[in-house]
């Protein structure tokens, strides 16, 4: 969980706290660096040595640049595979959901723009545009992608055949495919006669994900180590408006002994790695809305899996993440091996993951706060997304959607704060008399300890009463937070006027500086209702002069840090808040006539918790004086 979230929670935590306090008493991929060509100059040609007849001295030092430099790329890819020409063929293929593009260099996929999900400069537009500017595109290509190979050969060079030439089968530029239509390329690279590596792609017509089938052909002698590296190379495109936000929730994760272990670079310049033993479900790297996973069919097939990231400032204030997930794959030195993946590329949307397998639901990540996630993910994956989406199928805005969601939830909370409420407001009725008794016994502590907690007895009052149901509550807020920070079904979804898009802020102005601390320089209106349902929340529950600071600090604190957060997260907020205030005004004023009644027993009282706890403490205070006379 981020940062932000963290202190929020604290803050929200601090406050149920405060409530009761007020009515209480008291491995790596190489890198080659290329021959620096200026030199080798010098060092070929003949000081003495006279122009060619016919050659300019300029076409010469050309000739023989390009020939230094082709023996120089020899020498990195040694003598079974030949460096690369630097020509590529493009194979394009469309189905119902992406358009994607295969690169001849490194047999890769290149470009993989998604149907369904545009730009974020794009998300307005009307008219026809062009395909590829407004559509979301994938791959983080120059600068990675794949899926690339990577071994050792056995004349001791580190191979990556991300930029080497393969042939494929193909006899066309374009490929249509759609529905339950299916289409297989292959391409081959070359490392001798009957030496060969082979991926065979298998798309389909209404999927996001792919099979990649390697083979290794001959290559008992070319590989020199025992296994081979299964790449995807700097994660994912970043493609949202705000780099900061996607970078916080860009990550890459394993899974691992039957859990999602997340590895994630958290600050500017930080770089991380991890090595995973033994069996791999699947390895995958992510930003805010969507991933790129690579999955085994065959827990054989691999030996485990390799991370490594990097976090780093971008322009204008901007962050970036890289992520390079490998999949360590064994090589038996044998003359035919076989490895066969499935290759998903697409939203990190729950309902649609799980249809895919391989626990592919588990990169769903619905946050964790005190170590609750146990009790957090079912809330969130079995109660709260399932009735959301069921609401989404009769109402189609968003906006309207989180509305009537918030109502839902207040309702069925309702006991809970209900009871909360009637206990703070039995507490400010037993006031008086607290002080009362803090005023008698106000010399020793021990009695007067004792004596508050036989008036929580005799008039039936639990001074944790009007905290606890609130903590109770805790979990379910900390799982909406996790569902709609990062919900894709809100991505570019527009509410009423000036929320245009319930996954960003709703900025309605933009300060001419960043407030300290914070580092914000934008204003949400969702925000600012927030913050002001806040203050009307606190004003209704502190009753205490002393106390009134805090009626103040809260909201303002509260609102600032929900700035930057999303419009959808924001107007849940607003409207629990609201609900919460009209609720508190019913239960307030209904039980305005409450008077504290003696509570009827029949028999020896049941000791309560606080009764047990303040007897144990009194009873060690006795047992250390006694100690103190001896």
């Amino acid at each position: 969980m981020d940062k932000k979230t963290t202190i929020a929670f604290i803050i929200i935590g601090a406050i149920l706290v405060l409530w009761l306090y007020l009515n209480s008493p008291s491995q790596i991929e190489q890198t080659h660096q290329k021959t620096d060509t200026a030199l080798v100059y010098k060092d070929t040609l003949n000081k003495n040595q006279k122009p060619v007849e016919g050659i300019k001295p300029s076409e010469k030092l050309k000739a023989a640049s390009a020939q230094v430099l082709k023996e120089s790329e020899q020498a990195l890819y040694g003598k079974y595979f030949s460096p690369p020409s630097g020509e590529e063929q493009i194979i394009t293929v469309d189905n119902d959901l992406v358009k994607l593009e295969l690169s001849s260099q490194g047999g890769d996929i290149k470009k993989y723009f998604l149907k369904k999900y545009k730009n974020w400069y794009s998300a307005d537009a009307k008219g026809n545009k062009n395909f590829y500017a407004t559509h979301v595109q994938l791959v983080n290509y120059p600068k990675g992608g794949g899926p690339d190979l990577s071994f050792i050969s056995s004349d001791g060079k580190a191979i990556n055949t991300g930029k080497l030439d393969f042939t494929s089968n193909a006899n066309k530029a374009y490929y249509k495919i759609t529905g339950n239509d299916s289409l297989v390329i292959t391409y081959t690279l070359s490392a001798g006669k009957n030496k060969y590596i082979q991926k065979q792609y298998t798309f389909y017509g209404h999927k996001y994900s792919m099979k990649c089938n390697l083979e290794f052909v001959g290559l008992g002698n070319v590989i020199g180590n025992n296994d081979v590296d299964f790449v995807w190379y700097k994660g994912m495109r970043f493609v949202e408006d705000n780099s900061v936000d996607e970078a916080l929730y860009s990550n890459a994760s394993a899974y691992y002994g039957g859990d999602n272990v997340i590895v994630q670079a958290t600050k500017n310049g930080e770089k991380v790695q991890k090595d995973f033993k033994g069996r791999v479900d699947w390895i995958a790297a992510r930003d805010k809305y969507f991933a790129a996973i690579m999955a085994p069919q065959n827990s054989s097939d691999v030996n485990g899996a390799f991370i490594e990231g990097i976090k780093q400032a971008y322009m204008n204030n901007g962050e970036r993440a890289y992520y390079d997930i490998r999949l360590i794959l064994p090589f038996n030195d044998t003359n035919f091996e076989q490895k066969n993946f499935t290759i998903y590329i697409g939203p990190v949307d729950y309902n649609l993951l799980k249809t895919y397998g391989h626990n592919f639901d588990q990169l769903v990540d619905f946050g964790s706060f005190l170590g609750l996630r146990f009790i957090i993910k079912p809330i969130a994956e079995y109660v709260l997304l399932p009735l959301f989406n069921f609401l989404h199928t009769f109402i189609p805005n968003y906006g309207l959607v989180i509305i009537v969601f918030s109502l839902i939830l207040k309702l069925v909370l309702y006991p809970l704060t209900k009871s909360s409420f009637q206990s703070m407001k039995k507490m400010q009725l037993l006031q008086p008399k607290i002080t009362e008794l803090k005023e008698k016994y106000k010399d020793d502590p021990q009695k007067m300890n004792k004596e508050t907690m036989k008036l929580y007895s005799t008039y039936g009052v639990n001074p944790a009463g009007g905290c606890l149901p609130l903590l109770l509550q805790m979990p379910v807020f900390v799982a909406l937070w996790g569902v709609f920070k990062t919900a894709i079904e809100l991505r570019q979804q527009p509410f009423v006027w000036w929320i245009t898009d319930l996954s960003r802020p709703d900025v309605i102005a933009t300060l001419p500086f960043k407030i300290p601390f914070f580092g914000i320089d934008q204003i949400s209106g969702l925000a600012l209702l927030m913050g002001i349902t806040q203050f009307i929340q606190q004003k209704m529950t502190v009753k205490d002069p002393k106390q009134q600071s805090i009626v103040y600090i809260m909201p303002i604190f509260l609102t600032l840090l929900f700035m930057s957060f999303p419009a959808g997260l924001n107007l849940y907020y607003f409207l629990f808040n609201l609900f919460s205030i009209v609720q508190q005004y019913y239960i307030n004023h209904k039980h305005d006539d409450m008077e504290l009644q003696p509570v009827k027993t029949t028999g020896k009282p049941k000791k309560g918790f606080m009764s047990k706890l303040m007897e144990a403490a009194e009873q060690n205070a006795k047992v250390q004086q006694q100690r103190r006379k001896r």
